[in-house]
């Protein structure tokens, strides 16, 4: 069987070109490349049978197998184009005007035969968001909003609705993915002071009351879907423009869990802040979410919504899954810095770590091993161009753009189901190129004064660190391995028996006897500074913290009733001194 390579096609001021993936990279000679400065939107069919695009005169349709036109159709107008789930059919929309001969507007929606660029059937749609009609995955059931409504035709008849969604105002809607029976989830925003309402139909039980899965919810200017590819479950993000208590700039989000068991539940997320992305795995039964202030938060949760694995805490905005779900790519673009990590998801393990300041797009290739990053237009006007990587985080490939040129787009070719097969990962870098354009130096400012001296600080304290594990220590590291762990045995029996002898509280916050009152500022006092600023740093921390401990002992020994979290604190004294006493060793 030959080698199948997946191709890319490139969108740009200078027209559109498709050229081969790895390892070839060259430019595709049997495409004929389109030199208009007027390419608005082009795409793949989800099979990969046909490629489309529109360049301010027509729309035009080659078969991949062959890459030759097989259909172009006049439409300058159109500006947006989406093919049908099984690449039976092609829709455009183009902007809705009216004019003095034609009051009530033309259709702006149409639906075409791709094979041969026949009209099949023009719709009305008014707004670009949310344009493209709702497809069931064997194309037996499209669905369109229209007025509020949802309207539903079966088997490409759109001259006859067979089933209307009309019980409330349906502000959107989304046909699953995935096998029969096929469900339908709508989104019904609440009046003023009332709940809206995510609801889930099975097709095609629509009636009042007969809805399999019903979330309600307020603060929801805004709801995006998002299915696992089985369309057995479905996240819900509300988000409001703004958030009321002032206590974020990017208003609030929260994350709701539907399935078509008629499971409901709110995904509970361990910190404050926005909801950055949510990402299901190709495998179906995991999501990540990242949230959370900078630096946010990225989570793993199961199909019951709990928590399964934590990723740490960094400056990250974005997930993307391969194709098999096998492997994850976390990262953070826009504002942040375009640092690259990917994860091995089944094993946990961090594979590889790459950089690609100024991103604005990235897609995995079909072939799940390797990655396309890009810098685009009209977000970034300059260092336009795009790059192919290894998952290994080895650059194999790059296509600077000229100053006088744009780059819009790229977007890789897409193949049927079970085309490629996952692989086992493998940890050891591909060889690769060195990159042209030279990395913005990582280095820490420091001011002349502090120049040719050795500093021992994290330049970002508040970041969880990834440390590899120690692999053949000496012998001389093992002994002292070993020392430490004596000396660290010793400590914590010497705290446990003054925990015992100090703080003996019970559950009702009271004393169990007449403990005298200790103060631990004297013991706290007794450590010096190490002259390491952050070793030092965290003793003074800690310091504070014990302070606060023995003025609250201090009050509990007079009789004052503390609260459920000052009992916690104090019940933390021990543990804050045996981590003082080993940061002073």
């Amino acid at each position: 069987m030959a080698l199948i390579v997946p191709c890319v096609a490139i969108r740009g001021s200078t027209g559109i070109t498709l050229s081969h993936g790895p390892p070839a990279y060259e430019p595709l000679s049997a495409f004929q490349k389109d030199d208009s400065k007027s390419c608005k939107a082009m795409c793949f069919s989800p099979r990969g049978r046909y490629f489309a695009w529109v360049n301010g005169v027509s729309l035009k349709i080659v078969l991949c197998e062959t890459w030759k036109v097989v259909a172009e159709i006049s439409r300058p107008k159109v500006q947006s184009i989406k093919f049908s789930p099984q690449d039976t059919y092609l829709m455009t929309w183009e902007p809705f005007t009216v004019s003095q001969a034609n009051p009530q507007g033309a259709p702006n929606l149409h639906i075409w035969d791709p094979s041969n660029g026949n009209l099949v059937k023009s719709f009305t749609q008014k707004k670009q968001a949310d344009w493209e009609p709702e497809w069931s995955n064997d194309e037996k059931i499209c669905g369109m909003l229209a007025n509020n409504d949802v309207v539903l035709y079966e088997n490409a008849n759109f001259e006859a609705v067979s089933h209307r969604i009309n019980l409330a105002k349906v502000a959107k809607f989304s046909i699953a993915p995935g096998a029969s029976p096929n469900h339908v989830l709508c989104y019904m925003p609440g009046k003023s002071g009332q709940p809206s309402f995510g609801r889930l139909f099975q097709y095609p039980k629509f009636q009042d009351g007969q809805p399999i899965a019903n979330k309600s919810f307020f603060q929801d200017d805004r709801v995006d879907f998002y299915w696992n590819n089985q369309g057995s479950s479905v996240l819900l993000l509300t988000s409001t423009e703004v958030d009321k208590t002032g206590a974020s700039y990017y208003g609030k989000q929260t994350l709701h869990y539907l399935d078509t068991k008629g499971r409901t539940a709110l995904v509970m997320l361990s910190k404050e802040g926005p909801i950055h992305a949510v990402q299901w795995s190709p495998k179906n039964t995991e999501f990540i979410v990242i949230y959370g202030f900078m630096p946010s938060k990225t989570t793993l949760y199961n199909l019951k919504c709990e928590a399964i694995f934590e990723f740490g805490t960094k400056h990250r905005n974005a997930v993307y899954y391969n194709p098999f779900g096998n492997i994850v790519i976390l990262t953070g673009f826009g504002n942040l810095r375009g640092g690259i990590e990917l994860w091995d998801v089944q094993h946990r393990k961090l594979i590889a770590t790459s950089e690609a300041p100024d991103t604005t797009l990235l897609e995995w290739s079909p072939d799940g091993e390797h990655y396309m990053t890009a810098t685009t237009a009209p977000r970034l006007r300059i260092s336009n161009g795009f790059n192919i990587y290894h998952y290994t985080g080895t650059l194999l490939y790059e296509r600077p753009w000229n100053k006088q040129e744009e780059l819009w787009e790229v977007v890789w070719q897409k193949y049927p189901p079970g085309t490629f097969k996952e692989k086992t990962i493998s940890y050891k870098a591909v060889e690769g190129i060195v990159p042209s354009q030279p990395l913005a130096s990582k280095q820490v400012y420091r001011p002349p004064s502090a120049r040719g001296h050795q500093i021992n600080f994290k330049l970002h304290d508040d970041e969880d660190e990834i440390k590899p594990a120690e692999s053949n220590p000496s012998k001389a590291a093992l002994k002292m391995k070993k020392k430490r762990e004596a000396q660290k045995a010793k400590k914590e029996q010497e705290a446990a028996l003054s925990q015992t002898q100090n703080s003996n509280v019970n559950s009702n916050g009271q004393t169990n006897s007449a403990a005298p009152k200790t103060s631990n500022a004297t013991t706290s006092g007794n450590h010096e500074l190490t002259g390491d600023p952050e070793k030092d740093k965290k003793i003074k921390k800690i310091k504070s913290k014990l302070d606060q401990i023995s003025k609250l002992k201090e009050q509990q020994g007079m009789g004052k009733q503390l609260e459920i979290n000052q009992l916690d604190k104090i019940k933390k004294e021990a543990e804050l001194i045996k981590e003082l006493e080993e940061l002073v060793l």
